[in-house]
């Protein structure tokens, strides 16, 4: 206390906070510590409402829930609303939405604009204001924060000061003049309406170091703070770095994961930890999510340039949460891959994260591994299961195709079961929007709508209408075998002047209009429109004599 003081810290405390009446030692016993074995983590999601969650923040909260569950620790989602300017109508209910749409649970936190779970909240800010001003008195009563009323031409006075005489910016040392009022000052301006925010009473020296132990980047030695940094803004409502130190404690927070840009701010951290008495979690500070632009330079995933980071495009796209789940513990360990590749029979929750194992210098977001992740992931599934995932998909975003799956069930099922159930099973699929692009053919209803389905054919000098008609009325019989099948479009190829097999076609091609494999492409292309497909022997068998039939005519047509 200054010797001219005739008012002590308690008295100004009092005088800032006349209407707290618990301390820290209440809020303490309210918030006991966890019982929970040794080495479990109790990590949180702690997003701001201000729009929707991209995918840097979804690998960040995928880290966080997977961490604790690896230990049998605590995963909590705590909304960090305290500014209210940018915050978004509704951005409570989108990130709990996001969280559960990618099937990341939480133990407890907030599970509606309006309920929680768990014995450590409220998990929203806003809602947490008495106990943030109970805080705030104990630093005012101890001498380690104090009422700042510069206004914002103050410090930006303070501010040019520094940058004509070449010293660090900030509100520090003899800059922070506010800093040096008595408290009879203080209370006579505060009694006087005066606005005034918090601000920390920092003594650190900032040519001495504090040393952090980063879980990813091991240790790390930062200037200590010396910057008397506002911890309460004037309309009461309490900073990031402040209001993250009370919430962290109380709710027994060990480990803090957050994006690299928060690192300047540690020592800061540590230091109102020490005030306070606590023990400090444990940092992890991850680096960013960077892509490859279109120059081959990286940059930072832009939530305004890139599809991709808004975690609705991959719904829209229907790619399945576990191939999401799969690329995001692909990118945050990169042991993981070679692990999965060697576990076919295992899941992701048998793998355990290792922070020793994430990157420290940024992720490259890459959309074409997240897809083939994808392609693989639904070439293992089950035909129904394919089935009902796609229907689900298409109920929300493809009206049309929703209708013929749900018109054609088994039909469909058939249809996804081609070259399914077999050591090295198809990969026509990379996502639920691929399907009605890859089957298409297989409907009459889009077939037939579809009036220059041909038009990209080129049309070869050995397509004969005579073949097809042979084909359908003299050789086709649905109940053959594949190899019956084979066999039978192979003697008709023998007929037309084809080679029965493509070795006899090599040796000497000008014996022959072509070999069996041309007129396997000619019926797939009378039948589909299509030079590449899955198995035709299954198409055929599908789509059935008659479609066939019909589906010949229409080509014949065309070529004619």
């Amino acid at each position: 206390m200054n010797g001219r003081d005739l008012m002590t810290n308690k008295d100004l405390a009092n005088v800032m906070y006349p209407n707290v009446t618990k301390t820290i030692e209440d809020y303490e016993k309210i918030y006991p510590e966890r019982n929970l074995k040794e080495g479990a983590i109790v990590s949180r999601f702690a997003p701001s409402p201000t729009g929707f969650v991209h995918m840097g923040s979804l690998l960040t909260a995928f880290i966080e829930s997977k961490m604790p569950k690896d230990t049998d620790g605590v995963f909590f989602l705590r909304i960090e609303d305290t500014d209210q300017k940018r915050s978004v109508e509704n951005g409570i209910q989108g990130i709990i939405d996001d969280l559960r749409n990618f099937d990341i649970t939480i133990d407890e936190g907030a599970i509606s604009e309006t309920e929680e779970k768990g014995s450590y909240g409220p998990y929203i800010q806003s809602k947490r204001i008495d106990i943030y001003n109970t805080f705030a008195k104990f630093l005012v009563e101890n001498d380690y924060a104090y009422p700042c009323f510069c206004s914002s031409e103050d410090i930006e006075e303070i501010r040019e000061r520094q940058e004509a005489n070449k010293e660090r910016i900030g509100y520090y040392g003899k800059h922070a003049k506010c800093r040096f009022l008595t408290n009879e000052e203080r209370i006579e301006k505060i009694n006087n309406g005066e606005p005034y925010v918090l601000r920390i009473k920092s003594t650190g020296d900032f040519n001495k170091k504090v040393t952090v132990n980063d879980c990813v980047r091991g240790k790390i030695d930062f200037p200590e703070n010396d910057i008397d940094h506002v911890l309460i803004k004037s309309d009461g409502i309490p900073v990031y770095h402040f209001a993250h130190v009370v919430d962290d404690h109380l709710m027994r927070t060990t480990h803090v994961l957050r994006g690299e840009e928060w690192m300047p701010s540690t020592p800061l951290h540590i230091e109102l930890f020490r005030k306070f008495g606590f023990k400090a979690p444990r940092y992890a500070h991850l680096g960013l999510v960077m892509k490859i632009d279109e120059t081959g330079s990286r940059r930072k995933l832009s939530k305004r340039k890139d599809p991709e980071a808004a975690v609705s495009y991959y719904h829209e796209k229907g790619i399945p949460i576990e191939a999401v789940k799969l690329y995001l513990t692909t990118i945050a360990n990169s042991n993981f891959e070679s692990w999965y590749d060697a576990n076919k029979d295992k899941t992701i929750d048998d793998f355990k994260l290792d922070f020793k194992k994430i990157s420290a210098s940024g992720t490259l977001f890459d959309i074409d591994k997240l897809l083939n992740i994808s392609k693989n992931y639904i070439s293992r599934l089950k035909a129904t299961s394919v089935y009902e995932s796609s229907l689900k998909w298409a109920s929300e975003f493809d009206q049309e195709l929703y209708d013929l799956l749900t018109k054609y069930k088994d039909y469909c099922i058939n249809i996804f079961n081609i070259e399914r159930e077999q050591k090295k099973p198809r990969k026509d699929y990379s996502c639920y929007s691929d399907i009605k692009k890859e089957i298409w053919y297989m409907f009459d209803e889009l077939f037939e709508k579809e009036q220059s389905v041909y038009q990209n054919i080129e049309v070869k000098d050995y397509y004969n209408v005579e073949i097809l008609n042979d084909y359908i009325n003299n050789y086709y019989d649905e109940n053959d075998t594949k190899d019956e099948w084979y066999n039978k479009i192979k003697s008709l190829a023998g007929k037309y002047g084809f080679a029965e097999e493509v070795k006899q076609y090599k040796e000497n091609p000008e014996q022959y209009l072509g070999h069996v494999g041309d007129v396997c492409e000619f019926i797939r292309v009378a039948t589909t429109s299509l030079t590449m497909t899955p198995d035709l022997y299954e198409i055929l068998k599908l789509l059935g004599v008659e479609r066939i039939r019909n589906r010949f005519s229409k080509f014949s047509g065309y070529i004619k």
